[in-house]
């Protein structure tokens, strides 16, 4: 996971005290919460991680791990757990005291050296890796149908299956492809959110679809055959003949797939809207005139 300077974040350094860090936060969060930025995506981001780092440096303790470890930190407890158990293995007890029994000559892993310092041998501790966290962005439509999808996460290319029917905000878990684990331990998960944006003419309500579909005013009197696109393609409908203005009829199983659930569909509701003709020419006034007429 790429390291973020929660202090660069808020525009500090590490000598800030707890009320610059409450100041820096309240400013930045006003400055870039979402209601104020609507559809900016650089902004949603930037007051994701101001509250990110705001939950960290806020808190004493997660602090000061942090301004130990860094990106490590919330291993910090493993961290000295295992330094501990290897200063006890190192000693051995004579006489009531204590003696380091180590010596110069061992090879030290590099990574416990630089938290450790470099005259304590490799710690054999298994730690499990970091969590990872990324989003995938999607269209409505592209989460209509299961389908493989490769995101890239550190680098990696990785080949996901995107299940039919996931919603926006959604998170699932790949077990296994976060961090790498410490001196063999397992690596971590990866949490996977997805940003679906919607660029349909529908609008979808969990499974269900809607859609206002224009009609012309003949064909809402005297009813006949239109053509609606769905999701899953086009279908044809009978509209009976002096249909209203708002009328909705639903499409049993037109709608979006439930997720994870195979050949289960919701409903797609169409609303007509009945179009008035425009530009009449003065033949078709006279008939409408003569129409007014007959119905009073």
């Amino acid at each position: 996971m790429e390291y973020i300077d929660y202090y660069k974040v808020l525009g500090l350094n590490k000598e800030a005290t707890t009320d610059d860090i409450k100041k820096a936060y309240r400013k930045l969060a006003r400055k870039y919460h979402p209601d104020l930025n609507p559809n900016d995506k650089e902004a949603k981001k930037k007051f994701q991680q101001i509250n990110e780092a705001n939950e960290v440096l806020s808190d004493p303790a997660n602090r000061k791990k942090y301004d130990r470890y860094g990106a490590d930190w919330k291993n910090a407890d493993q961290f000295e757990q295992a330094r501990q158990q290897r200063s006890a293995s190192g000693s051995r007890q004579e006489g009531g005291s204590y003696e380091y029994s180590g010596d110069d000559g061992d090879d030290f892993s590099d990574f416990f050296a630089s938290m450790f310092g470099g005259n304590e041998r490799r710690s054999q501790t298994k730690f499990r890796g970091n969590d990872l966290k990324a989003e995938l962005r999607l269209n409505l439509p592209d989460v209509y149908k299961t389908h493989q999808q490769v995101l890239t996460v550190n680098g990696k290319n990785i080949r996901i299956t995107v299940p039919a029917g996931v919603e926006n905000g959604q998170t699932i878990k790949i077990k296994g492809y976060g961090g790498a684990g410490v001196n063999g331990g397992p690596a971590g998960d990866l949490y996977i959110t997805f940003v679906i944006t919607n660029n349909t003419a529908f609008t979808r309500t969990g499974n269900d679809l809607q859609l206002t579909v224009p009609l012309d005013l003949y064909t809402a009197v005297l009813g006949g055959e239109i053509t609606v696109d769905t999701l899953g393609g086009k279908v044809k409908l009978q509209v009976k003949p002096e249909t209203q203005n708002g009328t909705r009829i639903r499409l049993k199983g037109k709608g979006f797939p439930a997720y994870k659930q195979e050949n289960e569909f919701g409903d797609l509701y169409v609303t007509y809207t009945v179009k008035l003709p425009v530009n009449l020419t003065e033949k078709q006034k006279e008939l409408f005139a003569e129409l007014a007429k007959t119905s009073s």
